[in-house]
């Protein structure tokens, strides 16, 4: 029978859960192209896949069934202000599960990066709709924002193959442009109006992804590295910079689910390091590329650990 601890827990089950398989496989491809680009060995790389693959599989088990039971919860995180973007993290983790399996399961990859593209085209066009609409306080406005609206230059990083060159160019294009016009809402937010509330303080992460992944997209469609591809890249390190150079605002929050926030980021850097060093063979890419790697294995650690934790406390799925 199921008890009333039970119900709640079920009932607030966050959509923000998403953002642990985005960390997750962010974490595997970063050793995937390890393995292949500094030998590292590949049964890591492996181990993860399968590991991501379980916890997507295990979170989307869990959230489709409170759609079925509290659908009126489920309606009401999809027209909150703040939550609408998380669910973005779905079609991600989708396009980021095919990225996983592009290079050894191509027809995995495909069952993933098809619905997962559809639905992030989705996501991106209600997210717009919802907020031309929807008057929007500036106060709501955080780096999470990037995720529905941006996360489309995921989208030709997995889709060489898959389609053709120019709708991967339409999905880059769009989310190019309103990294641009959001950066400049958001930077607009926190320096002129009240301070990011602490839990999403991690979020602030987020604004590696854009050029990192940009950068990476780029490349994937058309393997150079030229002026805006090194534009891209230098931006996503600058990111990377500040977000260090800031990190008494990170050591001492407590813990929320949005720390997962710190992964996918770190992972872009990662890999777009690695992919640079790839092409020119700097000793500064080389060690960046491991430091990078050696930050997000550590965080993955800690995050993973108090996530556990805080999942055993029963401290995660409740009402806020």
């Amino acid at each position: 029978m199921e008890t009333v601890s039970d119900y709640n827990r079920l009932k607030f089950f966050p959509i923000m859960m998403y953002a642990i398989v985005m960390g997750l496989s962010g974490l595997t491809i970063t050793y995937q192209k390890a393995a292949i680009l500094l030998n590292f060995p590949h049964i890591i790389g492996e181990i993860l896949m399968y590991a991501t693959t379980t916890v997507f599989i295990i979170i989307s088990y869990i959230y489709i069934k409170k759609f079925f039971k509290y659908k009126i919860a489920v309606k009401s995180e999809f027209s909150h202000p703040v939550r609408i973007n998380f669910f973005a993290a779905i079609s991600i983790s989708m396009l980021m599960l095919a990225i996983i399996y592009k290079e050894n399961f191509p027809t995995i990859s495909a069952v993933f990066w098809y619905p997962g593209t559809l639905l992030h085209f989705y996501l991106t066009m209600h997210t717009i709709s919802f907020w031309v609409n929807h008057n929007q306080e500036i106060n709501h406005s955080n780096p999470a924002w990037f995720i529905p609206i941006v996360g489309n230059v995921l989208v030709p990083v997995a889709g060489i193959g898959f389609a053709d060159l120019g709708l991967l160019l339409y999905f880059f294009s769009v989310g190019m442009f309103f990294w641009v016009i959001l950066f400049a809402v958001i930077l607009n937010r926190i320096i002129f109006h009240n301070q990011i509330a602490v839990k999403f303080m991690p979020t602030l992460f987020i604004l590696i992804a854009p050029p990192a992944i940009g950068f990476i997209a780029y490349f994937k469609m058309f393997g150079i590295i030229d002026f805006f591809a090194v534009m891209l890249f230098n931006l996503a390190l600058f990111f990377t910079i500040l977000v260090i150079f800031m990190y008494k605002n990170f050591i001492k929050i407590k813990f929320f689910i949005s720390w997962w926030a710190f992964v996918f980021p770190i992972a872009a850097m990662a890999i777009s390091a690695m992919l640079m060093y790839n092409q020119n063979s700097c000793i500064f890419l080389l060690l960046l590329s491991y430091a990078m790697i050696a930050a997000i294995t550590i965080i993955v650690s800690i995050v993973t650990y108090q996530t556990v934790i805080h999942i055993i406390k029963k401290e995660i799925c409740v009402q806020e």
